[in-house]
Protein backbone atom coordinates (compact mmCIF):
# COMPACT_ATOMS: atom_id res chain seq x y z
CA UNK A 1 0.00 0.00 0.00
CA UNK A 2 1.16 3.86 -0.37
CA UNK A 3 1.25 5.87 2.05
CA UNK A 4 0.99 9.07 0.33
CA UNK A 5 -2.15 10.58 0.03
CA UNK A 6 -3.10 10.92 -3.53
CA UNK A 7 -5.10 13.50 -3.28
CA UNK A 8 -5.40 17.38 -1.66
CA UNK A 9 -5.91 17.86 1.73
CA UNK A 10 -8.53 20.47 1.64
CA UNK A 11 -10.04 22.49 -1.41
CA UNK A 12 -8.90 25.83 -3.20
CA UNK A 13 -9.74 27.51 -6.06
CA UNK A 14 -8.58 24.67 -8.14
CA UNK A 15 -9.86 22.40 -6.20
CA UNK A 16 -13.21 20.54 -5.54
CA UNK A 17 -14.88 18.20 -3.46
CA UNK A 18 -18.18 16.64 -4.11
CA UNK A 19 -19.63 13.99 -1.87
CA UNK A 20 -21.44 11.32 -4.32
CA UNK A 21 -22.97 8.76 -1.90
CA UNK A 22 -26.93 10.28 -2.94
CA UNK A 23 -25.91 10.38 -6.61
CA UNK A 24 -24.86 14.49 -6.75
CA UNK A 25 -27.34 15.85 -9.54
CA UNK A 26 -25.57 15.63 -13.06
CA UNK A 27 -26.27 19.36 -13.05
CA UNK A 28 -24.12 20.61 -10.21
CA UNK A 29 -21.25 18.64 -11.81
CA UNK A 30 -21.11 20.32 -14.61
CA UNK A 31 -21.56 23.47 -13.58
CA UNK A 32 -18.82 22.95 -10.80
CA UNK A 33 -16.75 22.02 -14.48
CA UNK A 34 -17.70 25.07 -15.80
CA UNK A 35 -16.81 27.12 -13.00
CA UNK A 36 -13.24 25.87 -12.93
CA UNK A 37 -12.64 26.13 -17.28
CA UNK A 38 -13.74 29.61 -16.49
CA UNK A 39 -10.73 30.43 -13.97
CA UNK A 40 -7.96 28.65 -13.43
CA UNK A 41 -8.82 25.28 -14.13
CA UNK A 42 -8.60 22.91 -11.74
CA UNK A 43 -9.72 19.10 -10.33
CA UNK A 44 -13.29 17.91 -9.08
CA UNK A 45 -12.82 15.15 -6.67
CA UNK A 46 -16.72 13.14 -7.05
CA UNK A 47 -16.81 11.06 -4.04
CA UNK A 48 -14.99 12.93 -2.02
CA UNK A 49 -16.63 14.61 1.42
CA UNK A 50 -16.06 18.82 2.14
CA UNK A 51 -13.12 17.71 4.98
CA UNK A 52 -11.39 15.67 2.62
CA UNK A 53 -12.49 12.03 3.55
CA UNK A 54 -13.30 9.80 0.76
CA UNK A 55 -16.68 7.83 0.89
CA UNK A 56 -16.96 6.36 -2.98
CA UNK A 57 -18.36 7.74 -6.06
CA UNK A 58 -22.01 6.32 -6.73
CA UNK A 59 -22.28 3.68 -9.51
CA UNK A 60 -23.93 5.66 -12.02
CA UNK A 61 -20.94 8.07 -12.33
CA UNK A 62 -18.25 5.44 -11.91
CA UNK A 63 -17.79 5.09 -15.72
CA UNK A 64 -15.09 7.46 -16.52
CA UNK A 65 -15.36 7.16 -20.23
CA UNK A 66 -18.69 7.77 -19.95
CA UNK A 67 -18.39 10.46 -17.58
CA UNK A 68 -15.72 12.31 -20.22
CA UNK A 69 -18.37 11.85 -22.60
CA UNK A 70 -21.38 13.25 -20.99
CA UNK A 71 -19.14 16.21 -19.79
CA UNK A 72 -18.01 16.99 -23.14
CA UNK A 73 -21.71 16.87 -24.44
CA UNK A 74 -23.00 19.32 -21.48
CA UNK A 75 -20.44 22.31 -22.45
CA UNK A 76 -20.03 24.45 -25.36
CA UNK A 77 -17.67 24.61 -26.02
CA UNK A 78 -17.06 20.85 -25.27
CA UNK A 79 -14.34 20.78 -22.40
CA UNK A 80 -11.53 18.03 -23.24
CA UNK A 81 -11.87 16.98 -19.12
CA UNK A 82 -9.16 14.07 -18.43
CA UNK A 83 -11.29 11.53 -16.19
CA UNK A 84 -9.67 8.72 -13.82
CA UNK A 85 -10.72 6.27 -11.32
CA UNK A 86 -8.68 6.43 -8.03
CA UNK A 87 -9.10 3.36 -5.00
CA UNK A 88 -8.75 5.31 -2.01
CA UNK A 89 -8.75 4.92 1.56
CA UNK A 90 -11.09 7.17 3.88
CA UNK A 91 -7.72 9.46 4.40
CA UNK A 92 -6.96 9.68 0.60
CA UNK A 93 -4.44 7.43 0.60
CA UNK A 94 -3.88 4.60 -2.47
CA UNK A 95 -5.50 1.35 -1.63
CA UNK A 96 -6.32 -1.52 -3.57
CA UNK A 97 -8.83 -1.85 -0.61
CA UNK A 98 -9.97 1.56 -0.72
CA UNK A 99 -13.19 2.88 -2.34
CA UNK A 100 -13.22 4.27 -6.14
CA UNK A 101 -13.07 8.31 -6.63
CA UNK A 102 -13.57 9.93 -9.73
CA UNK A 103 -11.16 12.76 -10.85
CA UNK A 104 -12.28 14.83 -13.03
CA UNK A 105 -8.64 17.22 -14.21
CA UNK A 106 -10.39 20.50 -15.91
CA UNK A 107 -8.28 22.37 -18.27
CA UNK A 108 -8.83 26.44 -18.38
CA UNK A 109 -10.57 28.12 -21.13
CA UNK A 110 -9.26 30.14 -23.48
CA UNK A 111 -12.53 31.20 -24.10
CA UNK A 112 -15.78 31.70 -22.20
CA UNK A 113 -17.51 28.46 -21.40
CA UNK A 114 -20.81 27.38 -19.76
CA UNK A 115 -23.01 24.50 -19.89
CA UNK A 116 -25.25 23.26 -22.78
CA UNK A 117 -28.08 25.11 -21.47
CA UNK A 118 -26.68 28.51 -21.25
CA UNK A 119 -25.32 28.82 -17.34
CA UNK A 120 -22.20 30.16 -17.07
CA UNK A 121 -20.10 29.99 -14.16
CA UNK A 122 -17.12 31.09 -12.17
CA UNK A 123 -15.13 30.03 -8.86
CA UNK A 124 -14.12 32.57 -5.98
CA UNK A 125 -12.96 32.32 -2.74
CA UNK A 126 -15.75 32.99 -0.02
CA UNK A 127 -14.91 35.54 3.36
CA UNK A 128 -13.85 32.12 5.32
CA UNK A 129 -11.28 31.29 2.37
CA UNK A 130 -13.14 28.58 1.28
CA UNK A 131 -14.25 28.10 -2.39
CA UNK A 132 -17.29 28.88 -4.08
CA UNK A 133 -18.61 28.43 -7.75
CA UNK A 134 -20.86 31.34 -8.50
CA UNK A 135 -22.71 32.47 -11.89
CA UNK A 136 -20.24 34.74 -14.19
CA UNK A 137 -22.41 37.44 -14.75
CA UNK A 138 -22.72 39.52 -17.94
CA UNK A 139 -20.62 42.71 -17.08
CA UNK A 140 -17.48 40.39 -16.03
CA UNK A 141 -17.07 38.43 -19.34
CA UNK A 142 -15.65 41.76 -20.63
CA UNK A 143 -12.97 41.11 -17.72
CA UNK A 144 -12.59 37.75 -18.67
CA UNK A 145 -12.25 38.12 -22.10
CA UNK A 146 -10.02 40.74 -21.99
CA UNK A 147 -7.51 38.85 -18.96
CA UNK A 148 -7.44 36.29 -21.93
CA UNK A 149 -6.47 38.62 -24.73
CA UNK A 150 -9.30 38.15 -26.64
CA UNK A 151 -11.37 41.29 -26.68
CA UNK A 152 -9.67 44.99 -26.26
CA UNK A 153 -12.44 46.88 -24.62
CA UNK A 154 -10.41 50.04 -25.33
CA UNK A 155 -11.07 50.04 -29.21
CA UNK A 156 -15.13 49.78 -28.64
CA UNK A 157 -16.93 52.42 -29.89
CA UNK A 158 -18.72 54.44 -27.43
CA UNK A 159 -22.56 54.25 -28.32
CA UNK A 160 -24.34 57.59 -28.85
CA UNK A 161 -21.14 59.70 -28.43
CA UNK A 162 -20.18 62.46 -31.20
CA UNK A 163 -16.34 64.17 -31.86
CA UNK A 164 -18.55 67.31 -29.75
CA UNK A 165 -17.78 64.78 -26.28
CA UNK A 166 -13.74 64.97 -27.11
CA UNK A 167 -12.20 68.16 -25.31
CA UNK A 168 -10.91 70.57 -28.42
CA UNK A 169 -8.24 71.97 -25.19
CA UNK A 170 -6.83 68.10 -25.06
CA UNK A 171 -6.83 67.50 -28.64
CA UNK A 172 -4.39 70.60 -28.40
CA UNK A 173 -2.60 69.29 -25.41
CA UNK A 174 -1.61 66.03 -27.44
CA UNK A 175 -0.47 68.08 -29.95
CA UNK A 176 1.75 69.82 -27.39
CA UNK A 177 2.84 66.16 -26.47
CA UNK A 178 3.58 64.96 -30.00
CA UNK A 179 5.76 68.00 -30.27
CA UNK A 180 8.02 68.02 -27.74
CA UNK A 181 8.21 64.28 -27.74
CA UNK A 182 11.59 62.78 -29.71
CA UNK A 183 11.52 59.33 -31.67
CA UNK A 184 7.50 59.58 -32.27
CA UNK A 185 5.88 59.72 -35.74
CA UNK A 186 6.04 63.46 -36.25
CA UNK A 187 3.88 63.23 -39.43
CA UNK A 188 1.20 63.01 -37.04
CA UNK A 189 1.36 67.03 -36.83
CA UNK A 190 0.65 67.35 -40.40
CA UNK A 191 -2.65 66.02 -40.09
CA UNK A 192 -6.23 67.65 -39.25
CA UNK A 193 -7.81 66.98 -36.10
CA UNK A 194 -9.98 64.09 -37.51
CA UNK A 195 -7.46 62.65 -39.13
CA UNK A 196 -5.07 62.73 -36.43
CA UNK A 197 -7.56 61.06 -34.05
CA UNK A 198 -8.72 58.53 -36.43
CA UNK A 199 -5.06 57.58 -36.97
CA UNK A 200 -4.56 57.42 -33.31
CA UNK A 201 -7.93 55.05 -33.25
CA UNK A 202 -9.46 57.35 -31.06
CA UNK A 203 -12.09 57.52 -33.32
CA UNK A 204 -13.72 54.80 -35.43
CA UNK A 205 -16.23 54.85 -38.44
CA UNK A 206 -19.69 53.47 -37.25
CA UNK A 207 -22.19 54.01 -40.36
CA UNK A 208 -19.77 56.08 -41.79
CA UNK A 209 -19.79 58.93 -38.66
CA UNK A 210 -16.78 59.55 -37.36
CA UNK A 211 -17.45 57.57 -33.75
CA UNK A 212 -15.16 58.49 -30.43
CA UNK A 213 -14.06 55.09 -28.95
CA UNK A 214 -12.95 54.17 -25.50
CA UNK A 215 -9.37 54.78 -25.99
CA UNK A 216 -10.78 58.52 -27.49
CA UNK A 217 -12.93 59.13 -24.78
CA UNK A 218 -10.43 58.09 -22.17
CA UNK A 219 -7.18 60.33 -23.76
CA UNK A 220 -9.39 63.52 -24.64
CA UNK A 221 -13.13 63.32 -23.90
CA UNK A 222 -15.23 65.91 -21.72
CA UNK A 223 -15.27 65.11 -18.04
CA UNK A 224 -18.81 64.60 -17.91
CA UNK A 225 -18.51 61.85 -21.30
CA UNK A 226 -15.95 60.12 -19.63
CA UNK A 227 -18.41 60.07 -16.40
CA UNK A 228 -21.08 58.40 -18.10
CA UNK A 229 -18.98 55.86 -20.61
CA UNK A 230 -16.18 55.17 -19.02
CA UNK A 231 -17.08 55.39 -15.26
CA UNK A 232 -14.63 53.23 -13.82
CA UNK A 233 -11.93 55.53 -14.98
CA UNK A 234 -9.83 57.62 -12.40
CA UNK A 235 -6.73 57.90 -10.41
CA UNK A 236 -5.64 59.00 -6.49
CA UNK A 237 -2.53 60.38 -5.50
CA UNK A 238 -1.42 59.98 -2.50
CA UNK A 239 1.54 60.92 0.35
CA UNK A 240 2.13 59.55 3.87
CA UNK A 241 4.10 60.17 6.33
CA UNK A 242 3.50 57.75 8.70
CA UNK A 243 -0.09 58.01 9.25
CA UNK A 244 -0.20 61.82 8.86
CA UNK A 245 -1.94 62.19 4.52
CA UNK A 246 0.12 65.30 3.23
CA UNK A 247 -1.87 64.47 0.29
CA UNK A 248 -4.80 62.73 -1.07
CA UNK A 249 -5.94 63.73 -4.30
CA UNK A 250 -8.18 62.18 -7.07
CA UNK A 251 -8.36 62.60 -10.69
CA UNK A 252 -11.30 62.10 -13.20
CA UNK A 253 -9.67 64.25 -15.71
CA UNK A 254 -8.58 62.33 -19.78
CA UNK A 255 -5.57 60.46 -19.13
CA UNK A 256 -3.00 63.38 -21.02
CA UNK A 257 -3.73 65.54 -18.26
CA UNK A 258 -3.93 63.22 -15.76
CA UNK A 259 -0.80 61.70 -16.47
CA UNK A 260 1.14 65.07 -16.77
CA UNK A 261 0.14 66.77 -13.88
CA UNK A 262 0.53 63.05 -11.44
CA UNK A 263 4.17 63.73 -13.11
CA UNK A 264 4.33 67.35 -11.64
CA UNK A 265 3.19 66.21 -8.11
CA UNK A 266 5.56 63.25 -8.15
CA UNK A 267 8.39 65.60 -9.04
CA UNK A 268 7.67 68.15 -5.83
CA UNK A 269 7.38 64.56 -3.55
CA UNK A 270 10.59 63.12 -5.03
CA UNK A 271 13.93 64.68 -3.51
CA UNK A 272 17.65 64.38 -5.20
CA UNK A 273 20.22 63.04 -2.27
CA UNK A 274 23.91 64.35 -3.39
CA UNK A 275 27.05 62.62 -2.35
CA UNK A 276 30.95 63.06 -3.54
CA UNK A 277 32.23 61.18 -6.51
CA UNK A 278 36.16 62.42 -6.12
CA UNK A 279 36.15 66.02 -6.28
CA UNK A 280 32.70 66.39 -7.10
CA UNK A 281 29.03 65.94 -6.18
CA UNK A 282 26.22 64.01 -8.04
CA UNK A 283 22.85 64.30 -7.20
CA UNK A 284 20.48 60.97 -7.02
CA UNK A 285 16.38 61.29 -7.32
CA UNK A 286 14.76 59.33 -4.48
CA UNK A 287 12.60 57.14 -7.12
CA UNK A 288 13.60 57.29 -11.10
CA UNK A 289 11.30 59.59 -12.99
CA UNK A 290 11.43 57.70 -15.83
CA UNK A 291 10.97 54.20 -14.14
CA UNK A 292 7.53 56.37 -12.41
CA UNK A 293 6.44 58.00 -15.47
CA UNK A 294 6.48 54.44 -17.37
CA UNK A 295 4.91 52.23 -14.49
CA UNK A 296 1.99 55.32 -14.14
CA UNK A 297 1.39 54.77 -18.09
CA UNK A 298 1.45 51.05 -17.89
CA UNK A 299 -1.03 51.15 -14.89
CA UNK A 300 -3.37 52.89 -17.20
CA UNK A 301 -2.87 51.56 -20.34
CA UNK A 302 -3.10 47.75 -18.85
CA UNK A 303 -5.67 48.08 -15.98
CA UNK A 304 -9.11 46.68 -16.37
CA UNK A 305 -11.59 49.33 -17.31
CA UNK A 306 -14.87 47.12 -17.19
CA UNK A 307 -14.03 46.50 -13.21
CA UNK A 308 -14.09 49.44 -10.49
CA UNK A 309 -11.49 50.62 -8.61
CA UNK A 310 -8.93 53.33 -9.71
CA UNK A 311 -4.99 53.61 -10.18
CA UNK A 312 -3.14 54.35 -7.08
CA UNK A 313 -0.07 56.15 -6.62
CA UNK A 314 0.98 55.91 -3.15
CA UNK A 315 4.08 57.38 -1.84
CA UNK A 316 5.26 56.85 1.85
CA UNK A 317 7.50 56.42 4.11
CA UNK A 318 9.09 53.00 2.72
CA UNK A 319 9.01 53.88 -1.09
CA UNK A 320 6.40 54.24 -4.07
CA UNK A 321 3.46 51.97 -4.55
CA UNK A 322 1.72 51.99 -7.90
CA UNK A 323 -1.34 49.72 -8.43
CA UNK A 324 -4.11 49.54 -10.79
CA UNK A 325 -7.68 46.86 -11.07
CA UNK A 326 -6.93 43.98 -13.18
CA UNK A 327 -4.47 41.17 -12.73
CA UNK A 328 -1.95 40.06 -15.65
CA UNK A 329 -3.36 38.82 -18.72
CA UNK A 330 -3.24 35.30 -19.66
CA UNK A 331 0.26 33.90 -19.81
CA UNK A 332 2.26 36.86 -17.89
CA UNK A 333 3.23 36.26 -13.99
CA UNK A 334 5.22 38.01 -11.84
CA UNK A 335 8.30 34.95 -13.28
CA UNK A 336 8.30 36.08 -16.69
CA UNK A 337 7.83 39.77 -16.95
CA UNK A 338 11.15 40.51 -18.41
CA UNK A 339 11.08 37.88 -21.10
CA UNK A 340 6.98 37.33 -22.10
CA UNK A 341 6.18 38.80 -26.01
CA UNK A 342 4.86 41.95 -24.89
CA UNK A 343 0.93 42.30 -25.15
CA UNK A 344 -1.46 44.33 -23.25
CA UNK A 345 -5.18 44.29 -22.09
CA UNK A 346 -5.59 47.04 -24.04
CA UNK A 347 -3.90 47.35 -27.16
CA UNK A 348 -5.10 50.49 -28.68
CA UNK A 349 -4.71 52.32 -26.30
CA UNK A 350 -1.33 51.24 -25.52
CA UNK A 351 -0.89 51.56 -29.28
CA UNK A 352 -2.32 55.42 -29.08
CA UNK A 353 0.05 56.21 -26.01
CA UNK A 354 3.13 54.76 -27.43
CA UNK A 355 2.66 56.81 -30.71
CA UNK A 356 1.94 60.04 -28.89
CA UNK A 357 5.68 59.21 -26.69
CA UNK A 358 4.12 58.43 -23.59
CA UNK A 359 4.58 55.12 -23.25
CA UNK A 360 7.87 53.13 -24.59
CA UNK A 361 7.41 52.29 -28.22
CA UNK A 362 9.07 48.84 -27.77
CA UNK A 363 6.51 47.24 -25.33
CA UNK A 364 9.39 46.65 -22.67
CA UNK A 365 8.75 49.82 -20.74
CA UNK A 366 8.78 46.74 -17.68
CA UNK A 367 12.30 46.66 -18.45
CA UNK A 368 12.75 50.87 -17.90
CA UNK A 369 11.09 49.98 -14.35
CA UNK A 370 13.84 47.94 -13.91
CA UNK A 371 16.63 49.69 -14.78
CA UNK A 372 15.05 53.25 -12.91
CA UNK A 373 16.47 50.69 -9.76
CA UNK A 374 19.43 48.61 -11.18
CA UNK A 375 20.56 51.89 -12.72
CA UNK A 376 21.54 53.15 -9.17
CA UNK A 377 22.18 49.81 -7.09
CA UNK A 378 19.03 49.71 -5.14
CA UNK A 379 16.60 46.79 -4.69
CA UNK A 380 14.67 45.55 -7.58
CA UNK A 381 11.18 46.42 -8.05
CA UNK A 382 8.38 44.40 -5.97
CA UNK A 383 5.29 42.93 -7.99
CA UNK A 384 4.70 40.67 -5.54
CA UNK A 385 1.89 42.25 -3.99
CA UNK A 386 0.00 41.63 -7.51
CA UNK A 387 -2.89 39.35 -7.41
CA UNK A 388 -5.72 38.04 -9.75
CA UNK A 389 -7.39 41.63 -9.55
CA UNK A 390 -4.87 44.19 -9.01
CA UNK A 391 -1.51 44.48 -10.50
CA UNK A 392 0.94 46.26 -7.73
CA UNK A 393 4.54 47.14 -8.33
CA UNK A 394 6.45 48.38 -5.30
CA UNK A 395 9.77 50.40 -5.35
CA UNK A 396 12.00 50.68 -2.23
CA UNK A 397 13.08 54.24 -0.40
CA UNK A 398 16.60 53.45 -0.03
CA UNK A 399 20.09 55.58 -0.91
CA UNK A 400 21.61 54.81 -4.26
CA UNK A 401 24.89 52.98 -3.92
CA UNK A 402 27.44 55.78 -5.81
CA UNK A 403 29.94 52.89 -6.72
CA UNK A 404 27.76 50.83 -8.28
CA UNK A 405 26.92 53.86 -10.18
CA UNK A 406 29.94 54.82 -11.19
CA UNK A 407 30.31 51.15 -12.25
CA UNK A 408 27.70 51.37 -14.63
CA UNK A 409 28.50 54.69 -16.04
CA UNK A 410 32.46 53.85 -16.29
CA UNK A 411 31.46 50.93 -18.26
CA UNK A 412 29.41 52.79 -20.44
CA UNK A 413 31.81 55.68 -21.44
CA UNK A 414 34.26 52.76 -21.87
CA UNK A 415 31.95 50.64 -24.60
CA UNK A 416 29.71 53.86 -25.86
CA UNK A 417 27.36 52.23 -24.89
CA UNK A 418 24.95 51.31 -21.69
CA UNK A 419 25.03 48.04 -19.91
CA UNK A 420 22.35 45.59 -20.82
CA UNK A 421 19.28 45.23 -18.66
CA UNK A 422 20.63 41.29 -18.51
CA UNK A 423 24.61 42.50 -17.55
CA UNK A 424 22.60 44.89 -15.04
CA UNK A 425 20.95 42.16 -13.43
CA UNK A 426 23.94 39.77 -12.76
CA UNK A 427 26.53 42.56 -11.12
CA UNK A 428 23.42 43.30 -9.08
CA UNK A 429 22.84 39.63 -7.58
CA UNK A 430 26.85 39.59 -7.55
CA UNK A 431 27.39 42.80 -5.89
CA UNK A 432 24.31 41.58 -2.59
CA UNK A 433 25.61 38.27 -2.78
CA UNK A 434 29.10 38.48 -2.99
CA UNK A 435 29.54 35.02 -4.92
CA UNK A 436 26.97 33.23 -7.02
CA UNK A 437 27.74 29.57 -9.35
CA UNK A 438 25.72 29.37 -12.77
CA UNK A 439 23.02 26.99 -11.44
CA UNK A 440 22.30 30.21 -8.62
CA UNK A 441 22.07 32.88 -11.41
CA UNK A 442 19.76 30.30 -13.74
CA UNK A 443 17.79 30.24 -10.63
CA UNK A 444 17.76 33.79 -9.59
CA UNK A 445 17.00 35.23 -13.29
CA UNK A 446 14.53 35.10 -15.65
CA UNK A 447 16.13 34.45 -18.62
CA UNK A 448 17.32 30.95 -20.49
CA UNK A 449 20.18 29.34 -19.46
CA UNK A 450 21.88 30.17 -22.24
CA UNK A 451 21.45 33.98 -22.89
CA UNK A 452 22.42 34.26 -18.65
CA UNK A 453 26.03 32.14 -19.89
CA UNK A 454 26.44 34.90 -22.67
CA UNK A 455 25.88 37.73 -20.36
CA UNK A 456 28.56 35.87 -17.79
CA UNK A 457 31.16 35.46 -20.74
CA UNK A 458 30.50 39.71 -21.87
CA UNK A 459 30.76 40.46 -18.30
CA UNK A 460 34.25 38.51 -17.94
CA UNK A 461 35.51 39.78 -21.16
CA UNK A 462 34.82 43.50 -19.77
CA UNK A 463 36.47 42.71 -16.75
CA UNK A 464 33.37 43.22 -14.36
CA UNK A 465 33.50 39.70 -13.36
CA UNK A 466 35.86 37.13 -12.59
CA UNK A 467 35.38 33.18 -12.57
CA UNK A 468 36.84 30.79 -10.50
CA UNK A 469 36.85 27.13 -10.55
CA UNK A 470 36.11 24.63 -13.25
CA UNK A 471 32.80 22.89 -14.92
CA UNK A 472 30.12 22.33 -12.13
CA UNK A 473 32.05 23.71 -9.56
CA UNK A 474 32.54 27.24 -11.27
CA UNK A 475 31.48 30.41 -9.22
CA UNK A 476 31.00 34.07 -9.90
CA UNK A 477 32.60 37.23 -8.27
CA UNK A 478 32.82 40.77 -8.73
CA UNK A 479 35.86 41.32 -10.26
CA UNK A 480 39.32 42.58 -8.89
CA UNK A 481 39.16 45.70 -10.60
CA UNK A 482 35.99 46.37 -9.07
CA UNK A 483 36.50 45.75 -5.69
CA UNK A 484 39.29 48.10 -6.22
CA UNK A 485 37.72 50.97 -7.45
CA UNK A 486 35.32 50.75 -4.52
CA UNK A 487 38.49 50.45 -1.98
CA UNK A 488 37.15 47.62 -0.94
CA UNK A 489 40.78 45.23 -2.03
CA UNK A 490 40.92 43.18 1.79
CA UNK A 491 36.55 41.88 0.74
CA UNK A 492 38.11 40.49 -3.17
CA UNK A 493 41.38 38.85 -1.11
CA UNK A 494 38.36 37.17 1.36
CA UNK A 495 36.51 36.23 -1.77
CA UNK A 496 39.72 34.64 -3.45
CA UNK A 497 40.06 32.64 -0.48
CA UNK A 498 36.77 31.19 -0.03
CA UNK A 499 37.38 29.19 -3.50
CA UNK A 500 40.20 27.44 -1.61
CA UNK A 501 38.19 26.78 1.75
CA UNK A 502 35.18 26.01 -0.21
CA UNK A 503 37.53 22.81 -2.59
CA UNK A 504 39.24 21.37 0.70
CA UNK A 505 36.10 20.79 2.13
CA UNK A 506 34.66 19.35 -1.60
CA UNK A 507 37.83 16.74 -1.50
CA UNK A 508 36.93 15.90 2.40
CA UNK A 509 33.60 15.20 1.86
CA UNK A 510 33.84 13.00 -1.26
CA UNK A 511 36.71 11.36 0.29
CA UNK A 512 34.13 10.70 3.31
CA UNK A 513 31.38 9.71 1.12
CA UNK A 514 34.10 6.78 -0.76
CA UNK A 515 33.84 5.38 2.82
CA UNK A 516 37.44 7.71 3.87
CA UNK A 517 39.29 6.96 0.18
CA UNK A 518 40.12 9.39 -2.43
CA UNK A 519 42.35 9.40 -5.21
CA UNK A 520 44.32 12.35 -7.48
CA UNK A 521 41.69 11.20 -10.17
CA UNK A 522 38.83 11.51 -8.27
CA UNK A 523 40.22 15.32 -7.21
CA UNK A 524 40.71 16.24 -11.05
CA UNK A 525 37.26 15.04 -12.06
CA UNK A 526 36.03 16.59 -8.64
CA UNK A 527 37.15 19.98 -9.37
CA UNK A 528 37.72 19.81 -13.33
CA UNK A 529 41.42 20.65 -12.75
CA UNK A 530 44.39 19.41 -13.94
CA UNK A 531 47.44 16.49 -12.63
CA UNK A 532 49.34 19.22 -11.14
CA UNK A 533 46.92 21.36 -9.79
CA UNK A 534 44.59 18.48 -7.79
CA UNK A 535 48.53 16.91 -6.61
CA UNK A 536 49.21 20.58 -5.11
CA UNK A 537 45.84 20.63 -2.81
CA UNK A 538 45.78 16.68 -2.14
CA UNK A 539 49.59 17.60 -0.52
CA UNK A 540 48.35 20.95 1.19
CA UNK A 541 45.61 18.49 3.28
CA UNK A 542 48.15 15.90 3.96
CA UNK A 543 50.29 18.46 5.46
CA UNK A 544 47.90 19.63 7.36
CA UNK A 545 47.39 15.97 8.33
CA UNK A 546 43.40 16.25 7.59
CA UNK A 547 44.34 13.04 4.87
CA UNK A 548 47.08 10.47 4.92
CA UNK A 549 48.90 8.88 2.12
CA UNK A 550 48.71 5.04 1.36
CA UNK A 551 50.61 2.94 -0.84
CA UNK A 552 53.14 4.78 -4.10
CA UNK A 553 52.75 4.98 -7.62
CA UNK A 554 49.25 4.11 -9.60
CA UNK A 555 48.47 2.20 -5.94
CA UNK A 556 48.74 5.58 -3.92
CA UNK A 557 45.45 6.45 -2.20
CA UNK A 558 44.63 8.76 0.88
CA UNK A 559 42.95 8.46 3.77
CA UNK A 560 40.65 10.35 5.65
CA UNK A 561 42.18 11.06 9.13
Amino acid sequence: MNNARAIPKNETLAVEFKSDQKKLPDSEIIDTVVALSNTDGGSLFLGVEDDGTATGVHKQHADSTQLAAFLANNTVPPVSARVSTLTLTADGTISTTGVPVIEIDVPRSMAIMSSSSGKIMRRRLKADGTPESVALYPYEIITRLSTLGQLDYSAFPIPDATLDDLDPIEIQRLRSILARSKGVDQSLLELSDEELLSALRMTTSVNGIPTPTVTGVLLAGKIETIRRAVPTHGAAFQVLAGTDVRVNQDFDQPLLYTIDKLGDMFEAWNPEREFEDGLFRTSAPEFDQRAFREAVVNAFGHRDYSAMGRVRILIDNEGLTISNPGGFIEGINIRNLLTAEPRGRNECLMSALKRVGLAERTGRGIDRIYEGSLSFGRPLPDYSGSSSTTVQVFIARTAPDPLFMKMISEEAARTGRPLSLRSLLVLNALKDQRRLSAPDLFEQLPFSDTMVRSTLGNLIEGGLIEAWGQGGSRTYTLSKSVYARAGEEIGYIRQADIDKVRHEELILKLAKQNDGVITKRDVEQLLHVGDKQAYRKIVKLVQEGKLEKVGAGRATRYLLV
